[in-house]
C-alpha cells in the first residue's frame, strides 16, 4: 500500500486500526469482502507521520477502488489479480496518515442502489435487518454506521454514495465531477463516475475533501476549479429551492419530508422551483447512451462467469439495443434539460430534495429488483448528468424508526457552499483542529467529553444491541480481556446476554486461571452515559471493571442476584465463543 521508497517515520500506534479490523470481522453482515492483515497494518503505521492530519485514523475502501496488494473485485470473485498500485485518492489519504483496513462489499460493478446484487451477500441497514442498506456502496455505509471506521470511500455515479448514507443515518458527500481523481477506480460509467466519502459528520467529510480534491493529470476527466466557486459561503441566509410538485413519496417518507421542510424554514429562505427537468434527466441514465457507457466499461466481463449477478447482466446487456443515433438523441435532450436547469442557480444557492422516495425491504427488492432500484434513483440519477455537487445528510427518523435523509444539490464547484449549508443543517461549527478526532468524526450533539465503556455481550460489534452504541456516537477503541478473576454467566431474558462478576477467590479451585473474559472497549460521549445506564435491565448495571492490564474502567457488571452457578459459561472465554459453540444452550 505504501512504496518501499517512502522515508520511514517514527509511526503511530496501530491499535485503533487493528481494533477496526477485529470489529469488521464481527459486524454480522457481509460489509467487507477482504481485510488488510495485521502485519501490513503495522507496516503502514510505522511509516505514518504522527503529525499528519489523519494520523492513525482507520478507513475502509469500496472494492471498485484500488488498494495495492489486494484484488479490486467489484464484487466479482473472478477478479482476483491484486492491484499493483493504490488509487490516487487512496494514496492521498495514506499520505495524510489514514490506515486502510479493508475492501467493502457493493452492488456488482457498482450497478445498483440496493446493496443486494453481490455474490458476497446482501447488506442491510444498521437500523433494520429487514431493510436494505442501499447501494452500490452498501458495505462502506455499514462499515461507518456500525462504528467500525470513522469514514469509508465510496463511489457515486447515480446516487451510490447518498442512498446508503440516507438509509444508515450518515453524511454522504459527492464532490463536483472531476475534482477528486478517479485514477485507480474501476469504471462504471466513466464520464460520470465520482469517488465519494461516507462519514458521520459534515466536518470530517469537508476535511477529506480538502485532502483529496487535488488535480490529477493522469485522470482524463479531472478538473481544477475550486477557486471559481462563487456561491453562498455564509455571508447571508442561504436561499434553498424546494420542489413545487408532489414527489410521490411513500407515506412514511412523505411525513418525514414534511417535517424536514418545516425544520428547513429556520436556517434557510425557501423558494419553490420546477423540479421536472431534473427528474426527466434522471430517467436518461438507464434509458439513454449512458447505459451503453456501462457496457463499454465492463460489459465484456459480464459475458462469462458463474458469479455474475443476473440483474446486473440483464441491465447492461440491454445496451446492445442502443444505437449511435439513440446516443446522440439522448445527449441532445440532456443539453436541453441542462439549459432549462441553469437559470435556477441565479435564484437559489442550492436545492433540497429527499434522497429517495422510499426505503424498501430486502424482500421487496428480491421480488422486483429492477423496478424498486429504478425508483430509488429518482432524485439522485441526474446529479452527475447535470454537473451538480451534492451532500446527503440525516433528517431524523420516520415514524417507524427508520432513518430519513435529505440532500442539498448545487451547480458545479459549489462544493464549499454545500459544506456550509450541510453544517447549518446539522448544527456543526466546522472549526475542529486538524487532530481533533472527536470534533470531526462525531455528530455535534455528542462532540464532548468521552468515557470508555467495556461491553461483553449484546453490545459487542455485530450483536443485537451494538447499534445503540453507534447511535450514541460510540467508537470502538480496543478488543481486550478482563483480569482473570472474572466469571461469566448466561442471563435469562428476551435477548441473550452474559453477566460478568468479579470473584477475588476465583483461582484454580474455581477453574479460572486463564486470560480473562473477552470485552470490547467503546468510547462514548459522557453526556449520553446517564440515559444509556437508565436503559440497562437488572441484574446488569454499569460499574468498575478491571482489564487484564490492571486498568479500571466503566463496564457492564452483574449483581449478585444474577449469579447462577448452573449458567456459568466462563470456560468459553467470551460471549462470542459461547454463542458459536456447539454446546446446548441453557433453557
Amino acid at each position: 500500500m505504501i512504496s518501499s521508497t517512502d522515508v520511514p517515520l517514527k509511526g503511530v500506534d496501530e491499535a485503533t486500526a487493528l481494533a477496526a479490523v477485529a470489529s469488521a470481522s464481527r459486524i454480522g453482515q457481509p460489509a467487507f469482502i477482504s481485510l488488510v492483515s495485521a502485519e501490513e497494518i503495522a507496516a503502514v503505521a510505522r511509516r505514518v507521520d504522527p503529525d499528519a492530519t489523519l494520523a492513525g485514523m482507520p478507513f475502509a475502501i469500496k472494492d471498485n477502488i484500488d488498494l495495492a496488494g489486494m484484488p479490486t473485485t467489484a464484487a466479482n470473485p473472478a477478479r482476483a489479480t491484486p492491484a499493483a498500485t493504490d488509487a490516487a485518492v487512496v494514496e492521498l489519504l495514506i499520505a495524510a496518515g489514514a490506515i486502510p483496513i479493508g475492501k467493502t462489499n457493493l452492488d456488482q460493478y457498482a450497478t445498483g442502489l440496493v446493496g443486494t446484487r453481490s455474490p458476497y451477500g446482501a447488506c442491510h441497514s444498521v437500523f433494520s435487518a429487514a431493510h436494505i442498506s442501499g447501494g452500490s456502496s452498501s458495505g462502506s455505509a455499514v462499515a461507518v454506521a456500525t462504528g467500525t471506521v470513522p469514514f469509508a470511500l465510496a463511489t457515486d455515479t447515480a446516487g451510490s454514495g447518498r442512498v446508503p448514507a440516507a438509509f444508515n443515518e450518515l453524511v454522504g458527500f459527492k464532490a463536483t465531477r472531476g475534482l477528486i481523481s478517479t485514477s485507480g477506480v474501476l469504471p462504471a460509467c466513466r464520464s460520470l463516475d465520482c469517488v465519494t466519502v461516507l462519514t458521520r459528520t459534515v466536518s470530517l467529510a469537508r476535511r477529506l475533501y480538502e485532502l483529496t480534491s487535488v488535480f490529477d493529470p493522469a485522470d482524463p476527466y479531472a478538473r481544477s476549479g475550486r477557486a471559481s466557486a462563487s456561491r453562498w459561503l455564509g455571508r447571508r441566509r442561504p436561499v434553498i429551492g424546494v420542489p413545487a410538485l408532489d414527489l410521490d413519496l411513500d407515506p412514511h417518507h412523505e411525513r418525514a419530508w414534511q417535517d424536514a421542510l418545516g425544520r428547513a424554514e429556520a436556517p434557510f429562505a425557501l423558494v419553490a422551483f420546477d423540479v421536472r427537468p431534473m427528474l426527466e434527466a434522471a430517467e436518461l441514465l438507464y434509458s439513454g447512451p449512458w447505459l451503453a457507457e456501462r457496457a463499454a466499461a465492463f460489459g465484456a466481463e459480464l459475458r462469462h462467469g458463474a458469479q455474475i449477478d443476473p440483474t446486473v447482466r440483464s441491465i447492461v446487456s440491454a445496451a446492445a439495443q442502443i444505437s449511435a443515433e439513440d446516443a446522440f438523441r439522448g445527449m441532445y435532450r440532456l443539453a436541453e434539460l441542462r439549459r432549462m436547469v441553469d437559470p435556477l442557480w441565479d435564484q437559489v444557492d442550492a436545492v433540497m430534495l429527499p434522497v429517495t422516495p422510499t426505503h424498501p425491504t430486502l424482500a421487496e427488492v428480491a421480488a422486483q429488483p429492477v423496478t424498486v432500484n429504478s425508483r430509488l434513483g429518482r432524485f439522485t440519477n441526474m446529479t452527475n448528468l447535470l454537473d451538480m455537487a451534492a451532500i446527503a445528510v440525516s433528517a431524523g427518523r420516520r415514524r417507524d424508526g427508520l432513518p430519513f435523509g435529505v440532500q442539498f444539490l448545487g451547480p458545479a464547484f459549489s462544493d464549499d457552499a454545500l459544506f456550509g449549508i450541510g453544517a447549518l443543517w446539522t448544527g456543526e461549527q466546522g472549526s475542529a483542529e486538524p487532530r481533533d478526532w472527536d470534533a470531526i468524526t462525531d455528530p455535534p450533539a455528542t462532540s464532548t467529553t468521552r468515557v470508555n465503556l467495556a461491553v461483553a455481550g449484546a453490545h459487542l460489534s455485530g450483536q443485537p444491541l451494538n447499534a445503540e452504541l453507534v447511535r450514541l456516537g460510540g467508537r470502538l477503541v480496543a478488543v481486550t480481556r478482563t483480569s482473570p478473576d472474572y466469571r461469566m454467566y448466561e442471563l435469562p431474558g428476551p435477548i441473550p446476554r452474559p453477566g460478568l462478576t468479579r470473584l477475588f477467590d476465583s483461582g484454580t479451585e474455581r477453574g479460572q486461571s486463564g486470560p480473562g473474559i473477552e470485552v470490547e472497549v467503546w468510547s462514548i460521549p459522557a453526556c449520553e452515559l446517564a440515559g444509556f445506564a437508565a436503559r440497562i435491565l437488572p441484574p446488569l448495571a454499569l460499574g468498575p471493571l478491571t482489564l487484564g492490564n490492571g486498568e479500571q474502567i466503566l463496564g457492564f457488571v452483574c449483581t449478585a442476584d444474577g449469579v447462577d452457578p448452573a449458567r456459568d459459561i466462563t470456560r468459553f472465554g467470551g460471549w462470542r465463543a459461547y454463542l458459536s459453540s456447539a454446546r446446548p444452550r441453557h433453557t
